[in-house]
């Protein structure tokens, strides 16, 4: 929806400073049309008729000028400093970006290879990488979105991931995106493709972090193409600075046979929205999401989840939970769509939510759009506070009335938690969020 009244001044003087010199052609427009449809569209802060937008107000985001440097370095930064805000393993393949630019001092790639290419998607272009053109940009449109359109015009670097048809990457690759959060409001414009070939398999984790705890705004995109028969593990945290702005849109794409598995837990930034989108585009493939997110003090953390069954015999399956406390704001948004020709689809969604304080709020909306007569498809939320019943069942067990609610809470958010297979990032969860939930608030 077009909004008139955002200031642009600011951002088409970074977009023209920004130095694109050396990159092809194809990008050079690419980036001109997005900035063109973001001058028409502007930021969604007309909330009637935007049913995209309507529990979520953009307007804090587009009232601030935020300032894009895209030639600044990420000099004097340590390992120390970057790993203190994120998971880590040795183990682990990692690429590091600071404002959105690629530091190559904090990361530990592995070599590329024939069967996996990890590097900055500055690299990739640069190299004439035919899979970069055939598909960046190519799987999030940005013609309604302002967001996405904004992204894309400030394209310059972000993380690449290819696996070759086939290859099994043992190892987790961690994309690492910071904020520096200086003493001006800041932007920057994460980007992330990941392709993975036919009957490929791989571990994707995406950190987004703030370092300081300045005012900043950290507008990312990612791209996930997933082949026939392949199989990626894809998991998302987000925990940004206090003060904050985080909006994030992936979009995923599945071939005949192929399984994407996801998990988001948010839990920082003042306002915050997830958009992912799934399109179940082969016969036979699958999608299994969860999610956690966790507010507080004035939080709102926003998730748009939408999956789209566009072929026969797709199974999907959505399930996500919040903890929110003081008066802090939650939205969830589940769409699930089966078209026409997706006969014999299987898809649940769930949305359960833990309120611990009488001022919180969530906005729960699952919907499902079905074309198909030959389906099994159902969804559910829920919202309330933690149960009487047990709280009184635990105390006549011997435990206090505290202990007993910190324990149903942490149980509640562990059902999502345990879905982590990748072990390392499980016990980082397991000490970043469980560990610090909030205890009980309401008397009964």
């Amino acid at each position: 929806m077009t909004q008139t009244l955002t200031r642009y001044e600011r951002y088409e003087a970074d977009f023209h400073a920004l130095d694109t010199a050396g990159r092809p052609q194809w990008l050079q427009d690419l980036r001109q049309t997005a900035w063109t449809r973001f001058l028409d569209l502007g930021f969604p802060t007309a909330r009637r008729g935007n049913e995209k937008w309507k529990y979520t107000n953009a307007a804090p985001i587009a009232r601030m000028e935020f300032g894009h440097d895209g030639r600044s370095r990420p000099n004097g930064l340590s390992a120390e400093t970057t790993d203190a805000a994120i998971p880590r393993h040795d183990a682990w393949s990692q690429l590091v970006f600071v404002d959105g630019v690629f530091a190559e001092a904090l990361s530990s790639r592995p070599e590329s290879t024939d069967e996996v290419r990890v590097s900055s998607l500055e690299e990739a272009v640069l190299s004439n990488s035919e899979t970069v053109e055939s598909h960046l940009a190519r799987h999030t449109p940005f013609e309604d979105d302002g967001f996405a359109a904004l992204n894309t015009a400030f394209l310059r670097d972000g993380a690449f991931v290819h696996v070759a048809a086939g290859a099994d990457v043992e190892t987790p690759i961690h994309l690492v995106f910071l904020s520096t959060g200086n003493a001006a409001p800041t932007v920057s414009y994460p980007r992330a493709l990941i392709v993975a070939e036919n009957g490929s398999r791989a571990t994707v984790i995406e950190s987004y972090a703030g370092l300081n705890g300045g005012r900043y705004f950290s507008n990312s995109v990612s791209e996930m193409v997933i082949g026939e028969g392949a199989e990626v593990e894809h998991y998302r945290l987000q925990e940004e600075s206090e003060a904050a702005f985080h909006v994030g849109s992936a979009r995923v794409v599945l071939g005949e046979g192929g399984a994407y598995s996801s998990g988001a837990f948010s839990r920082g930034a003042a306002l915050g929205r997830y958009d992912l989108s799934v399109l179940l585009d082969g016969p036979g493939s699958a999608c299994r999401l969860s999610g956690l997110y966790v507010t507080s003090g004035t939080q709102h953390l926003d998730n748009n989840i939408n999956i789209e069954h566009a072929k026969p015999y797709t199974t999907s399956r959505l399930n996500y939970k919040g903890i929110l406390d003081g008066r802090s704001r939650a939205v969830f948004g589940g769409t699930v769509l089966v078209r026409k020709e997706a006969q014999k689809t299987d898809a649940s969604q769930s949305d359960k939510n833990l309120v611990l304080s009488p001022y919180a709020e969530v906005d729960s909306k699952p919907a499902l759009f079905i074309y198909a007569d030959d389906v099994k498809c159902g969804h559910g939320a829920t919202a309330g506070n933690i149960d009487e019943e047990t709280v009184f069942y635990m105390r006549s067990r011997g435990m206090d009335v505290d202990t007993a609610s910190r324990l149903l809470i942490h149980g509640f958010a562990s059902e999502t938690v345990d879905t982590v297979r990748e072990p390392n990032l499980r016990a980082y969860l397991e000490s970043q969020f469980l560990d610090t939930l909030p205890g009980r608030r309401l008397e009964f």
